[in-house]
């Protein structure tokens, strides 16, 4: 039957009893199967490990510079590494850089969640942040919400002139 209308048989579900076979375009079902796959590849998540590196001796603005930067990425969804370098005698302070991790930790806790404690590795320590799963969705929402709820038409902006 398929020679005669010139399609191919292709065998659908070969671990069903018996097994499942159809009468159609072999290049069409590849093309098919392909697109979803490819469909299916795009809507999977694609998360990245960043890193934002500091000092013992960072000032205030860097600090807080660096750490906006660092919710910003949670926000997006990354898993960020935060690094602390020890450079000479700062290496006999640890505690310093443990504190600037306990600060990082508090300030993003509304957007992430400790994955890794701090821990000493070498001349450095490192910390992990992970984004967390509620307030990623939430972001979501918001974003969409401010999207949605643009300027109407005809309103003036602040020089008199409509938009």
């Amino acid at each position: 039957m398929a020679r005669q209308m010139d399609l191919d048989l292709v065998e659908v579900a070969p671990m069903a009893v018996p097994p499942v076979c159809r009468i159609m375009d072999y290049g069409k079902f590849k093309f098919d199967a392909a697109q979803k796959a490819k469909e299916s590849r795009r809507k999977s998540i694609h998360t990245q490990i960043k890193e934002m590196k500091y000092r013992p001796k960072i000032g205030a603005g860097d600090f807080d510079t660096k750490t906006r930067q660092v919710m910003k990425f949670l926000q997006e969804g990354h898993k960020v590494k935060i690094t602390i370098m020890f450079r000479g005698r700062e290496l006999y302070h640890p505690e310093l850089g443990k504190s600037i991790l306990d600060r990082i930790a508090e300030e993003a806790q509304a957007v992430g969640r400790v994955e890794t404690i701090p821990k000493l590795d070498g001349r450095n320590m490192i910390m992990v942040l992970g984004p967390d799963k509620r307030s990623a969705t939430k972001s979501a929402n918001s974003k969409e919400d401010q999207a949605s709820s643009e300027r109407p038409e005809g309103e003036k902006s602040s020089n008199g002139k409509p938009r």
